[in-house]
């Protein structure tokens, strides 16, 4: 174990995040940048002398759990996690324990900065975890009550869902998703529970599961019917948030379109509202 090593990344780590970045109260006035010693320990759930320990590189060797729970506090990339564990000496790291559900708040500020682009940001499992007015306006109205999952509503018909040229292929494009989801987070008990009520409740789930689809995030077109703006050709192009393993799908129609200038009415008619 690299005692000297581990606290000096742990530091480093803690004071490169803000406060306002994890929803932590910033009323106090803070002497140094980051986050304080003690709002690591409480969102790691661990005792606060014992990561203050881990810093001053006299703490025992921590465990698997508490190096999990460090990573997920701190934020850690997939390779800054695999460097963690290896400070810590345990050379090869478990697979993480559970999927990233919340977005980060640049990635969800980025979403209002395209006024004239529909915008999501889904998780591994294909829950919507951000999203923009414009994107709530194409994919439904319950987009906006933040339970929506692209998953469910493809193939049990829950939530409100606009027809679209393209659901087949997307129903391959989910399933390869969550196969890798489920490989890469076999004890995610959310995780777990989607699945189990996908196979219950589709036949054709469980027919595209058998089959193992495999498919790379990319550029896909389709046509849309929507209920007020009619039909729309729409182009689906995916940007990764490799950290947290999500995906930005952005919305957009080619320029000069009609599709576009739809599009255009009703951005413009979100933003009113």
């Amino acid at each position: 174990m690299a005692r000297q090593e581990l606290a000096r990344f742990l530091r480093e780590r803690r004071m490169t995040l803000s406060p306002q970045e994890l929803g932590l109260p910033t009323s106090t006035p803070r002497r140094t940048p980051g986050l304080r010693r003690e709002e690591v320990a409480e969102l790691a759930h661990m005792s606060v002398d014992y990561y203050v320990r881990l810093e001053q590189a006299r703490g025992p060797r921590p465990s698997t759990r508490i190096l999990d729970a460090l990573a997920r506090a701190l934020r850690l990339t997939p390779a800054e996690r695999s460097h963690l564990f290896r400070l810590a000496g345990t050379s090869t790291p478990p697979p993480a324990t559970g999927a990233v559900r919340r977005v980060r708040p640049y990635v969800a500020r980025m979403l209002q900065r395209l006024p004239e682009t529909g915008a999501i940001v889904t998780d591994v499992a294909y829950g919507v975890v951000a999203w923009n007015p414009l994107a709530q306006a194409l994919l439904g109205g319950d987009l906006g009550q933040g339970t929506t999952n692209l998953a469910r509503r493809r193939f049990l018909g829950e939530g409100q869902m606009y027809e679209s040229s393209s659901a087949e292929e997307f129903g391959h494009i989910v399933v390869a998703r969550l196969r890798r989801a489920a490989d890469r987070y076999p004890h995610d008990p959310q995780l777990a529970a989607l699945l189990a009520e996908l196979h219950a409740g589709s036949e054709e789930f469980r027919r595209l599961w058998e089959t193992r689809p495999v498919h790379t995030p990319g550029h896909r077109t389709k046509n849309l019917d929507h209920p007020t703006a009619g039909s729309l050709r729409l182009n689906c192009d995916v940007l990764l948030v490799p950290e947290d393993e999500q995906e930005v799908v952005l919305i957009t129609a080619d320029p000069g379109s009609s599709s576009a200038r739809t599009l255009r009415r009703l951005a413009a008619t979100v933003q009113v509202c």
